[in-house]
């Protein structure tokens, strides 16, 4: 039988949910901002984007399944493209149905005298409570997602209060667990909220046209703007005609929260999150790794793209040779074939072909950021050794995952990470590998010690509370 698979499905990787952008221009052409932002954040999820504008006191909205060029055609840009005023959304789902069409973003949302567009990157921990409440004051829910919850919440508060940005400062200060907002209403405001703990990032940018809100630095810089500053934890940023005219905190931090997993992996390494460079902190947990988990080895090499960096620095530390393990198959697309559901193994090949001339007749360090379940990387520590590989000793720039996440990281089910419940050396027996060695959970806090946060959410490897 053909199997048709998603190319995700066999990533055995973390996904975090969604990507951010917004922009307030002092000329047309918000949406067309709004869509390279997007593009430059695609990493951050791909099963769905959307863009909302404002045009005159209209909020026009598009949005539908898949990756930000499927979506949105010259035709639907066009149909956005008359405003100064834009927000847009990329979505992986870690609350509400994958694949519901109803969960993408941005969520529209009405008040009294208005409208509102939403969007929302990270995990609540009380939007059923939320829910429930807002039920019981005669609300109605479309969705399954708790991001409807908070557009629906500061819609709500609005109308109380009569002011968009009274509205939000009320209903952010209701919201538990992690968010970063960019709000756009049909007053003309953007306005840029992150949770007072700081989970998830968010910049902003400016131009010679106006402002820019955005998940990672990357977005900014990718569409012409500079990166300006971080929104801080606790803040909350009001944007008009391309111009920050009011920034306020409005809450203090409970918790070290900054995710440092957006270090280890889910942002793109041209960005700076918080001050520190996500290139300059995978090279140093590579440099630390090589510290803490030598190897007898005569070559280093990364699994593309999220082991290269701390390749690296592993290389650099330990002297000796980074060579290119892998020949990446960029044109893949987002779906495969293969012939039956255990033949698994071509689609890692379909997607990292090993190179042969790098790696027969030669002891590897293979490096990579994670092993969540361990399958994938099994399979690739397979390959290397179909290829000629005399030993693989695997090493991970992060410690081992044994806790879920409840703030927007997509870890699953603890009994299906491959650390909860076994050694390392059990571990290393379930992948094949002739070492295995982690990075300790204080080698990673000194890799990214120059970060702006503090300190940091690691609740998924320590338990921390």
């Amino acid at each position: 039988m053909i199997m048709y698979k998603d190319i995700n499905q066999i990533d055995d990787k973390l996904n975090e949910e969604c990507a951010l952008f917004g922009a307030s221009l002092k000329r047309k052409g918000a949406a067309g901002v709004t869509y390279n932002g997007l593009l430059s954040l695609q990493h951050r999820g791909q099963e769905g984007a959307g863009i909302a504008t404002l045009s005159g006191h209209t909020i026009c909205l598009y949005k539908g399944s898949g990756l930000v060029s499927e979506v949105f055609n010259e035709t639907a840009l066009e149909k956005l493209n008359g405003g100064t005023l834009a927000v847009g959304h990329t979505r992986y789902s870690t609350a509400g149905a994958k694949n519901a069409e109803e969960n993408i973003q941005p969520f529209l949302a009405e008040y009294l005298t208005g409208r509102l567009a939403v969007a929302h990157n990270g995990n609540l921990t009380n939007s059923g409570v939320l829910r429930k409440n807002l039920e019981a004051r005669g609300l109605d829910f479309k969705a399954s997602s708790d991001s409807e919850v908070i557009s629906s919440l500061i819609a709500y508060k609005t109308t109380l209060t009569r002011d968009v940005t009274e509205g939000v400062t009320q209903a952010v200060q209701e919201l538990a667990g992690a968010f970063s907002l960019i709000i756009l209403s049909s007053d003309n405001l953007l306005i840029a909220v992150r949770d007072k703990n700081g989970y998830r990032p968010l910049c902003l940018g400016v131009g010679e046209y106006g402002i820019c809100a955005s998940s990672e630095s990357c977005g900014v810089e990718s569409c012409g703007f500079r990166t300006l500053r971080d929104v801080q934890p606790g803040e909350i940023v009001v944007i008009r005609d391309g111009e920050i005219i009011k920034s306020f905190i409005y809450g203090e931090r409970e918790r070290d929260g900054f995710c440092i997993f957006e270090y280890v992996y889910f942002a793109r390494p041209d960005s700076v999150l918080d001050g520190l460079s996500v290139y300059e902190a995978r090279v140093n947990m590579g440099r630390i790794l090589a510290r803490e988990r030598p190897a007898p080895a005569d070559a280093v090499c990364g699994v593309p793209d999220s082991g290269l960096e701390a390749a690296m620095g592993y290389a650099e530390s330990s002297g000796l040779p980074l060579v290119s393990g892998f020949v990446k198959n960029r044109y893949i697309g987002r779906s495969f074939i293969y012939p039956d559901q255990n033949a698994r193994e071509f689609a890692v090949r379909l997607k990292l072909n090993p190179l042969r001339a790098n790696l027969e007749g030669r002891k590897i360090v293979l490096v990579d950021d994670s092993i969540v379940r361990g399958t994938t990387c099994a399979r690739i520590i397979k390959s290397l050794r179909e290829a000629g590989a005399k030993e693989v000793h695997m090493r991970v720039s992060s410690p081992p995952f044994i806790h879920t996440c409840h703030y927007g990281t997509d870890i699953g089910d603890e009994r299906n990470l491959i650390a909860n419940g076994s050694t390392v050396e059990q571990i290393r027996l379930k992948i094949g590998a002739d070492s295995l060695g982690y990075i300790s959970g204080e080698g990673l806090r000194e890799s990214c010690a120059k970060c702006k946060a503090g300190g940091f959410c690691t609740s998924c490897f320590d338990k921390q509370e």
